[in-house]
């Protein structure tokens, strides 16, 4: 595990795995790191959230393990499970044995820790030290917020047929939140928050150079500049990162040399992910390539 003396050291690690954070965004990432303090990221969908969590995990060396969150997300499917299939085999297979005749002895060896199916709250706090992400908090219910807020508290889960099982060392958490709704300030209050805009200009050029070499600076800049006026056109769904990415990289991957309305307007699938944003945007290309 790479030791980081400094916001800046973790800045220089990040973009060697081909993340390139702001200050902000760094020093961030460097205090949950060393404060042991879960780290709460907000912002439009494709600004980065979800990716610094994995080049955290690269930079640190420790596995990652990611709960999506959604609507009706339980603690079951956070925590853990029993797997019942194998439970019923080794029942049965001790019937056939005749391990049977002691009831309470059976009953224990069902719920041993071979039959326990770990879910990544579980596996994060088993696997120590770890990067948890747990991915559009927004999209969770009131109660599971509530219980991530215990489990955030001391970093124990208590199983009752095993006991509780304790992280040796917090893992370093990630939430994050598209702001779909707004997430308690209880569980705010125990994060370090960061929110994160869209890149500006040159850092957006200089991502799409590190990430996609072979696009040239000239088509990385035309990308570049066209995403972000696309972003201020009140789209159903903006631009991020990843749009321009795949959008310089079918560009390059038709010959492109330059961004001009024909190619762009044949290749807006790549940048635009819904038919309303895709149809305005190609009745005035050539505006949102001029600046017009």
């Amino acid at each position: 595990m790479t030791h980081l003396t400094s916001p800046d050291e973790l800045a220089a690690a990040l973009e060697g795995t081909g993340y390139l954070p702001d200050e902000g965004l760094a020093t961030a990432a460097y205090l949950a790191l060393t404060m042991h303090r879960p780290l709460f990221l907000e912002g439009e969908a494709g600004v980065g959230k979800t990716a610094l969590a994995h080049a955290l995990a690269e930079v640190t060396g420790r596995p990652i393990y990611r709960l999506q969150c959604y609507e009706g997300l339980e603690a079951s499917q956070a925590l853990y499970d029993w797997d019942f299939g194998r439970q019923l085999l080794h029942l049965r297979a001790a019937e056939a044995a005749h391990a049977a005749d002691d009831p309470g002895a059976l009953e224990a060896s069902l719920y041993d820790r071979r039959f326990l199916l770990a879910r990544p709250l579980l596996q994060a706090l088993e696997d120590s030290p770890s990067v948890l992400l747990i991915d559009e908090i927004d999209r969770a219910d009131d109660e599971f917020e509530a219980f991530l807020l215990e489990v955030l508290s001391d970093f124990t889960i208590s199983i009752p047929e095993l006991g509780t099982v304790r992280a040796t060392t917090p893992p370093l958490v990630v939430l994050t939140s598209n702001r779909t709704r707004e997430v308690h300030d209880a569980l705010k209050r125990r994060c370090l928050y960061h929110w994160l805009e869209h890149p500006g200009f040159d850092r957006e050029v200089a991502i799409l150079r590190r990430r996609l070499p072979e696009v040239t600076e000239r088509l990385a800049g035309e990308v570049a500049r066209a995403t972000a006026r696309l972003r201020t056109l009140d789209l159903l769904k903006p631009p991020g990162i990843a749009e321009a990415m795949d959008w310089a990289t079918a560009l390059h991957t038709l010959g492109a040399r330059e961004l001009d309305p024909d190619t762009a307007a044949r290749t807006l699938g790549a940048v635009l992910k819904y038919r309303e944003d895709t149809e305005r945007v190609r009745q005035q290309v050539g505006s949102v390539l001029s600046g017009g």
